[in-house]
């Protein structure tokens, strides 16, 4: 069931894109979708649907946030899962690589989901408030940034995101002082980001060692279909890779921009973004113009289908 003219994937958002009511409508209206969030609540003993779907502060926690995300997306996954066209291959912006595994058939959905509450608070609680930051660079490319933060000590490239938009991420004075070097360099913009940690930096080292602990504990199964992993831009066919690239993820660069290009390269000309907001359509949009974008985002999206 791929697209008639090439190959379709499902793709799914990361931290930032979580809002609150998201998934809602599919809570209401699927009973899949509403199963997955009770079984949530029941795992985590949280209220998962107060948490997504009523105003407050947790939402945006990260040890609150990552569950919360991955907990929509998976139920909009499972409540569409006949009417969505069956992906080739899946992938995920950092924290949604989970959604494209359990999509991928390679890890269940309750597994999923307690994982990535123990990131959350892993990567919480990694660093102290205050030692960290992330910036986004807007009208550098890649290799210029890479370039300008060279003789910088701690500071680092977080995600790749499109082109003319790349997260830097390290220590709060090196990115600090990293934003005063990019802006001479010819950066249109640096935006210090609203986040509660140094995240994809070496700074996160003690975070992904207690994650593969984690790992451990969980099974994985075969792959149905692979997945591209954010850490090498590649796709992954064997599950027994996952649990160590899962484990350098949390402290690596994000390489969603490559990630595209290279589906694209294989021939994926339908990209089906699953979960709430457009921010992966948004980086699509810049990384090719011929790309077909698919946002499910509210139940009545399913309508575009």
């Amino acid at each position: 069931m791929s697209g008639s003219t090439g190959k379709t994937a499902w793709i799914f958002p990361g931290q930032g894109a979580q809002k609150c009511g998201m998934g809602k409508d599919f809570y209401e209206k699927s009973t899949a979708a509403r199963q997955i969030y009770d079984e949530a609540s029941r795992l985590l003993g949280l209220d998962m649907a107060a948490l997504c779907f009523e105003e407050n502060e947790r939402l945006d926690q990260t040890e609150y946030t990552q569950a919360a995300l991955v907990t929509t997306c998976l139920a909009m996954a499972e409540a569409l899962r006949d009417d969505l066209p069956a992906p080739d291959v899946t992938a995920g912006l950092s924290l949604g690589e989970y959604c494209a595994i359990a999509a991928a058939g390679g890890m269940r959905t309750e597994d999923a989901v307690a994982t990535v509450r123990k990131r959350g608070i892993f990567m919480q609680n990694a660093v102290p408030d205050g030692k960290g930051a992330m910036s986004a660079v807007l009208g550098l490319t890649g290799e210029q940034i890479e370039a300008a933060i060279a003789g910088l000590e701690g500071v680092y490239i977080a995600n790749y995101n499109c082109p003319g938009q790349i997260v830097i991420t390290g220590f709060a004075q090196g990115v600090e002082k990293a934003s005063e070097v990019l802006l001479k360099a010819g950066a249109k913009r640096v935006l210090p980001l609203k986040v509660s940690g140094p995240f994809h930096s070496p700074m996160m080292k003690d975070a992904g060692e207690k994650l593969e602990q984690v790992l451990q504990e969980i099974e994985l199964s075969p792959l149905r279909i692979p997945y591209v992993t954010n850490v090498t831009a590649e796709y992954v066919k064997e599950i027994g890779d996952t649990r160590k690239l899962l484990k350098e993820q949390v402290a690596s660069s994000v390489r969603w921009q490559q990630s595209m290009e290279r589906m694209i390269a294989d021939g994926v000309t339908t990209f089906i973004e699953i979960g709430p907001g457009r921010t992966l359509s948004g980086f699509l949009k810049k990384i090719s113009r011929d790309a077909k974008v698919i946002n499910i985002a509210a139940w009545e999206d399913q309508e575009k289908l």
